[in-house]
């Protein structure tokens, strides 16, 4: 019988031998399950630093500072102007505070006028379809279309509809309906403040009419049939049933249309252009103007202040009232 043996191969080792044990072991470079929440959240943090929070610091220096148009090319170099911007600003005496304060009171009454507007409007159409009926679906896509709109395009077809001499709104009120004793001019003097409106309001609506169709999902349809059974009329269920269910929500609502409009400057400068009327001067076209158009921005810089600490004073004002209310009705 032919004789075994145990020998290998030249240049081959033995996988059971000692060769395998001197391997090293690899290392595992795995990111904690910690971590994971910071690093997907990290591009949303770096962006916000980019574009909001970094511009806003760079603002408040410049707001200190003599910045004219003799500094623009380094503006680090302007000198510095203590609070002297400001106390220009808030001299409601002097011809930049007076204009200051005419453009805030004409923004608040604008923010007000176009966000109540906003939200009844957006109410009423989301209550009147939230029971299904045929061209539903459609009027929803209908609805949705000012908010589904290029805001230029959109305000420029307004522009357009309220020129003085061929524009539709005249065509119609004046022309055929007869309801003007002349063609009006909505685009300058006292009526610029009401197109401003109408258009803000127009662009906004269907942003709470979606908001409020989705909280109208959430609120169970047992509390309206238990309702009708017990003799309660449409008002009544609207009034105790929809409203306080739709209350968070409403509350919500309300603060981010009075931040979006107090803030906009699309609309009116796409509406007026640079030089906007008296009666439709809103802060946001204003500080534009008092910057770009004088190229003094420290005192521009110093305007854009003070509209931060006000939105930022009534955003405060309102969560605590309506976190003092919600515990009270709570209690």
């Amino acid at each position: 019988m032919a004789a075994t043996t145990s020998a290998t191969a030249p240049g081959r080792s033995d996988s059971s031998g000692p060769a395998r044990g001197r391997e090293k072991p690899r290392r595992s470079y795995s990111i904690g399950r910690s971590a994971v929440p910071y690093l997907l959240v990290l591009p949303a943090i770096v962006m916000e630093l980019l574009i909001h929070l970094v511009p806003m610091v760079v603002g408040v220096v410049m707001s200190f500072k003599e910045l004219t148009q003799f500094y623009i090319r380094n503006w680090g170099a302007a000198p510095g102007a203590g609070l002297n911007n400001y106390r220009l600003v808030v001299d409601f005496n002097g011809a930049v505070g007076s204009a200051l304060l005419h453009s805030f009171l004409i923004t608040c009454a604008f923010a007000v006028l176009a966000v109540g507007f906003s939200w009844l409007l957006g109410i009423t159409g989301a209550i009147l379809m939230q029971d299904t009926f045929r061209g539903r679906g459609f009027l929803r896509a209908l609805f949705m279309t000012p908010y589904a709109l290029p805001v230029y395009a959109s305000v420029i077809i307004w522009a357009f509809m309220l020129q003085h001499d061929n524009g539709l709104v005249n065509h119609v009120l004046h022309d055929q309906l007869h309801l003007t004793a002349k063609p009006a001019f909505w685009l300058i003097g006292d009526n610029s403040f009401i197109s401003v409106v109408v258009v803000s309001v127009w662009r906004n609506w269907p942003f709470a009419l979606l908001v409020i169709m989705a909280a109208l999902q959430n609120i169970p349809d047992e509390l309206y049939e238990a309702s009708a059974i017990d003799g309660a009329g449409v008002w009544q269920q609207i009034r105790r049933i929809t409203m306080p269910s739709l209350r968070p929500i409403n509350r919500v609502l309300v603060l981010v249309l009075f931040l979006w409009t107090f803030n906009d400057f699309n609309v009116p400068y796409v509406l007026f252009g640079q030089s906007a009327p008296p009666a439709g001067d809103l802060i946001s076209v204003h500080i534009y103007q008092a910057s770009f158009h004088t190229w003094n921005f420290g005192s521009g810089s110093a305007m854009s202040v003070l509209m931060l600490l006000f939105l930022l004073l009534v955003t405060a004002a309102y969560l605590t009232v309506t976190s003092l209310s919600n515990r009270r009705s709570n209690a």
